[in-house]
């Protein structure tokens, strides 16, 4: 009897994986060869802009953390917390560019069309299925918030809807957040006290206000990169009635409070270590100061007219290195964390 040659493990599977994590690593937009090459799925995720998506799974780890450092993990409720973030902020992603590209925004010479892959401008997706991705996104998002406010109660149905109305008010409302100068203030509030503050309550199922606490230099984080998106977008806002906070302050000041808020990250870091709400290991997000002076070198200094040999990301300049900067310091804080969690005796 001959033997039929067993097909190697995931062999069909493997080219598309490969297609699939390159979504979530390097900048935004793949190699023009790639493009050609991509399928439904991995459209659908550079479509989503994976690749910002670590932003929710590190605030949604930061909740985690500080749920274990006071013996309140559970881990199925971690689980549909980070799934949870990381499909709400899949949402707004796609939203955000199908409300951009109804309101006329997202044209060939937009900053958005250039940097990524659109999911109808750019003719990624028909508008069928960006709507259908939308509604089984939408669809599992319900289903986590019914699970947590069956088992969590009252507490779930204020964060399930505060975090609703500005993922509508954002971008989705006749006057967006992000036209008015509150879309920047938005992400703080939602990358920090609600995702970090709102997971730990989820996870543990009581409500800390050292979580709180602990989310405002993540929040920060967040917030520095929309910052410095709108400073990269500038002109193009301006010119489309997108009024911004750079738009409204002026690209200066805009720099200038941006630099402001890399510093306000660590001294704020510092004064939750001396109140002893973080642990003294979350002082190694010090390690992160180099990428922080870095950023905020760059935003002393007008963005350049053409980007250098190479570059990926262009016309994202200001926004590039403040992401960087986050990811690093992200990973740091989480890091110091987990040996605040592993070590709890050491505080100050």
């Amino acid at each position: 009897m001959t033997e039929r040659p067993v097909a190697a493990p995931f062999g069909y599977l493997r080219p598309h994986l490969v297609l699939w994590a390159g979504a979530f690593a390097g900048f935004y937009r793949p190699e023009t060869e790639e493009l050609a090459r991509l399928d439904p799925v991995s459209r659908f995720l550079y479509s989503a802009r994976s690749v910002i998506l670590i932003i929710s799974a590190q605030a949604a780890v930061i909740a985690g953390l500080l749920a274990a450092r006071e013996h309140a993990f559970h881990v199925l409720a971690f689980l549909l917390v980070l799934l949870g973030f990381v499909t709400l902020h899949m949402i707004s992603n796609l939203s955000n560019d199908y409300f951009g590209y109804r309101r006329g925004h997202d044209t060939a010479g937009s900053p958005r069309m250039r940097y990524t892959v659109h999911p109808l401008a750019g003719g990624a997706l028909d508008r069928r299925t960006l709507l259908t991705g939308i509604v089984i996104l939408v669809g599992i998002a319900a289903a986590i918030t019914a699970f947590f406010v069956a088992t969590r109660g009252w507490p779930a149905v204020g964060f399930a809807g505060v975090g609703l109305a500005l993922l509508l008010l954002y971008d989705a409302a006749p006057v967006p957040l992000k036209a008015i100068g509150l879309g920047e203030a938005a992400a703080f509030v939602v990358w920090g006290p609600l995702m970090v503050g709102g997971g730990y309550a989820m996870i543990a199922g009581r409500i800390s206000a050292a979580a709180f606490l602990a989310a405002v230099p993540y929040g920060l984080g967040v917030a520095s990169i929309l910052v410095g998106k709108h400073i990269d977008q500038l002109d193009f806002d301006a010119g489309h009635g997108n009024r911004t906070l750079p738009v409204l302050v002026g690209e200066g000041r805009a720099r200038a409070l941006n630099r402001a808020v890399l510093v306000a990250m660590y001294v704020a870091t510092a004064a939750l270590i001396l109140r002893g709400v973080l642990a003294p290991f979350s002082a190694v997000v010090a390690l992160a100061l180099p990428s922080a002076v870095r950023a905020a070198s760059l935003m002393q200094r007008p963005r350049p007219a053409s980007p250098p040999p190479g570059y990926v990301g262009w016309p994202l300049w200001y926004h590039r290195v403040c992401l960087i900067h986050n990811r690093v310091f992200g990973w740091l804080y989480v890091l110091g964390l987990a040996a605040g969690t592993a070590l709890p005796a050491i505080r100050l």
